[in-house]
């Protein structure tokens, strides 16, 4: 498959979790409309960004993986023939929760879950009060557009997981986002782009976007949206999302950039891991 349309939302909690999974439905639905054959939603898509603060009400949202959210959104993969990568707040056992992604196939086949492995814990980002860190490694899923892999908002300041999923032969990887201004602000226009071309392959980076007041009032953040996606090359593919307000972005990838990217630069042929023992020491 030479080009793959792919699709990548932004918007902001309404309220409640029923319509919130009803406005991803519904992004889904568009996105078919448009051609796309695969969309990828923001970090935790079907509820609000809970690590503001640490309260166990929150727990609450957690499910299994696979269960209640996959099996609904599997449905609407298969009707609209579209591989769907769903970021769900994952509960493995009482007590036991991991910030998740699951893919789903273009045919409804649940093909597994990522883990989120890095969990950060500063201010308005208390996450090691919710989550695990992930156990599953860096797999890369074989779809229907291509072999996929996933990380997950705090992820892409680690290096290393990006090049595990370059080595585990990922084309296609999503990084969705629960991201707000501050210091990460230059790191956002940096790290996925070079992530992109260190590695070759496409990063897909829905982000969160505007302030969910409704839910935490004057603590809440501004999540600043301006998703994207960067291409083998470490460049963007058509314009940025909007700073402000909700967005379902339609972009065509073509997927012969991975083939050109790896035969231009040969990254892979010239690492030396042989030399790289530091990183792995404990």
């Amino acid at each position: 498959m030479t080009i793959v349309r792919t699709a990548l939302t932004q918007t902001t909690w309404t309220g409640d979790e029923e319509s919130m999974v009803a406005k991803h439905e519904e992004f889904v639905r568009r996105a078919a409309a448009e051609g796309a054959q695969v969309i990828c939603f923001q970090e935790l898509f079907h509820g609000p960004y809970f690590g503001i603060v640490q309260d166990s009400k929150y727990y609450e949202y957690a499910q299994a993986v696979p269960g209640p959210l996959t099996e609904r959104f599997s449905k609407l993969a298969a009707e609209h023939n579209m591989v769907i990568i769903l970021p769900v707040y994952e509960e493995d056992q009482p007590g036991v929760y991991y910030n998740t992604a699951a893919v789903i196939d273009s045919d409804g086949t649940y093909l597994g879950k990522y883990r989120k492995n890095h969990i950060p814990h500063v201010e308005k980002f208390w996450e090691k009060f919710y989550f695990r860190p992930g156990n599953l490694g860096w797999p890369v899923f074989d779809t229907a557009v291509g072999k996929v892999g996933v990380t997950i908002c705090y992820d892409r300041h680690f290096p290393e997981g990006w090049r595990v999923l370059g080595l585990n032969g990922a084309q296609l990887v999503f990084n969705p986002n629960a991201s707000k201004p501050g210091l990460s602000n230059r790191l956002w226009e940096l790290e996925q782009p070079t992530a992109a071309a260190a590695n070759g392959y496409f990063v897909v980076v829905p982000n969160r976007v505007g302030e969910e007041t409704n839910e935490f009032g004057e603590e809440a953040v501004d999540f600043y949206g301006t998703s994207y996606i960067a291409d083998p090359q470490g460049n963007y593919v058509g314009e940025v999302g909007a700073r402000d307000g909700e967005e379902l972005m339609i972009r065509d990838l073509d997927m012969e950039l991975v083939r050109t990217a790896r035969n231009n630069w040969q990254f892979y042929r010239d690492r030396r891991p042989d030399a790289y023992d530091p990183i792995t020491a404990p």
